[in-house]
């Protein structure tokens, strides 16, 4: 299955934003990509660098925006994987994935689960944890376990996943360094993030993909400190092995030959999923065991 793996930045306005994005689509199914997959809230700046009661209004275009890659899906004829900023009523608002098929119709959604709170991520004051659970989304290109940013730390999100039949591992993330970081830390938190996705697809014997945000975004008051997002979008085989990765400055749109069929093979060799000790886990619906 060809993938395309979209990795951009931050345009300046929506409007000049969204018109790489399309470009870059129409580019993508040029190229005969069948899923094409974008970052996380990719339409906007990353607006959770601070907190300000009027960037809730970004959320008010959220049907507009599902109708509108809902007919670049159909127009494109591809699985398309969104990560939008929803407005469900008046006060309350995700970070929501929505996935396209190729016809153009809602394949599903996935509402952001793990919502972080640290310095210049503040997004526990924009969005509600997610409500709509582990729940892989079947397409026309496989069923896919579709996960967002800070869920990717999860091996349990993860693994609920993969033992509700997901094909894939998908991961649209927007996350970066502090200029002010030692170069040493900045390897340490990159090499962890890539370590941890691999971790998934080992243990559970499937494929991810990971989009991520690059480019220097910065609060319109400086009053937080600026993020520079570290791109090293990427995709794993079953083994963890890595079939392709951009680099941390430029955008760019990677191509992958994406083999689902062979979690098969890798789970035959390496069964995990067989070897679970299902009877003794109990214990993992605590939040600390005393």
């Amino acid at each position: 299955m060809k993938t395309a793996l979209i990795q951009q930045s931050f345009h300046g306005s929506r409007e000049k934003t969204l018109e790489y994005t399309l470009r870059e689509i129409k580019e993508a199914a040029a190229q005969k990509a069948q899923l094409v997959v974008l970052g996380e809230l990719h339409k906007d700046k990353y607006f959770c660098i601070n907190e300000n009661t009027d960037n809730f209004t970004l959320a008010d275009s959220f049907n507009d925006d599902v109708n509108l890659f809902s007919s670049i899906a159909k127009k494109e004829g591809i699985v398309l994987i969104t990560s939008l900023f929803e407005r469900r009523t008046a006060g309350l608002y995700h970070n929501t994935a929505v996935v396209f098929e190729k016809n153009g119709e809602i394949a599903g959604k996935y509402r952001k689960m793990h919502i972080p709170d640290d310095p210049s991520f503040y997004e526990k004051f924009y969005f509600a944890p997610g409500d709509l659970g582990f729940n892989p989304i079947n397409t026309s290109v496989g069923k896919i376990g579709l996960l967002v940013c800070w869920d990717q730390w999860y091996p349990e999100a993860a693994r609920i996943m993969a033992l509700k039949g997901a094909d894939f591992l998908v991961y649209p993330t927007a996350i970066g360094w502090f200029d002010a970081d030692r170069d040493d830390e900045k390897k340490r938190q990159l090499d962890a993030w890539i370590t941890i996705q691999r971790s998934h697809a080992i243990a559970n014997g499937l494929s991810i993909v990971s989009v991520n945000r690059v480019g220097l975004e910065s609060d319109e008051k400086n009053v937080n400190e600026p993020i520079r997002f570290w791109g090293n979008s990427f995709a794993a085989g079953a083994q963890g092995e890595i079939l392709a990765m951009a680099n941390d400055r430029d955008e760019c749109t990677l191509y992958i030959d994406l083999d689902i069929k062979r979690s098969e093979e890798v789970r035959r060799i390496w069964p995990f999923l067989r070897d679970r000790r299902v009877d003794a886990y109990a214990e993992i619906t605590e939040r600390f065991i005393d």
